[in-house]
């Protein structure tokens, strides 16, 4: 290549563009806020959820005596909802929250111990069934891969999704709360 070569080819070389960082920190704004908006929205609804939610009675605490344990669970809390309404999910009293769990099952109820989330009590009074479900608001398994304990609290039939770190364990936990659930309904028919 001839110098006069290189002189015409490096004039005809243009530089790259440079980069407009305002048009592109503006964009990076924009679309922070509008994530920021979109969460500030969830979390409104969350809360109006709850407001709509708040006749729902304060959430029992386990008695000091409450009898021999019959089974215990360690797992998940996936939830509670409307029983049979199964994506009208709870959030009153931190109902909504998911969370580990650690379930007791005695004679006075049922146990609810949630780190980092409000524990609470469902008397033996209150309970009214027990099943395998596939899913609760947010939560889809597979068949049977969840433990749904259906209780009243207040005046509202309440749906629980709990799941297992063994799964095996669901199968003898619905056996035992339906069979106590329909001794302790036999027991306060005959008293009437």
């Amino acid at each position: 290549m001839t110098p006069l070569t290189q002189l015409t080819y490096a004039a005809e070389q243009k530089s790259a563009e440079v980069t407009d960082w305002a048009a592109r920190i503006g964009w990076l704004v924009g679309l922070a806020l509008f994530v920021a908006l979109v969460y500030w929205l969830m979390r409104e609804g969350w809360k109006w959820r709850g407001t709509l939610q708040g006749d729902l009675p304060e959430l029992l605490q386990a008695p000091d005596e409450a009898g021999p344990v019959r089974l215990t669970l360690s797992g998940r809390y996936h939830g509670s909802t409307t029983a049979g309404q199964w994506l009208d999910r709870i959030v009153a009293h931190g109902l909504g929250t998911r969370s580990r769990v650690e379930l007791t099952l005695t004679d006075a109820g049922l146990d609810v111990v949630r780190p980092g989330a409000a524990d609470f009590f469902v008397p033996l009074e209150a309970l009214r069934e027990a099943r395998l479900d596939k899913g609760i608001a947010g939560k889809v398994l597979t068949e049977g891969g969840l433990l749904v304990v259906t209780w009243e609290h207040g005046d509202r039939l309440l749906d629980s999704g709990f799941r297992s770190d063994h799964a095996a364990e669901h199968n003898e936990w619905v056996e035992t709360l339906n069979q106590m659930i329909n001794k302790d309904s036999n027991k306060r028919e005959g008293a009437r």
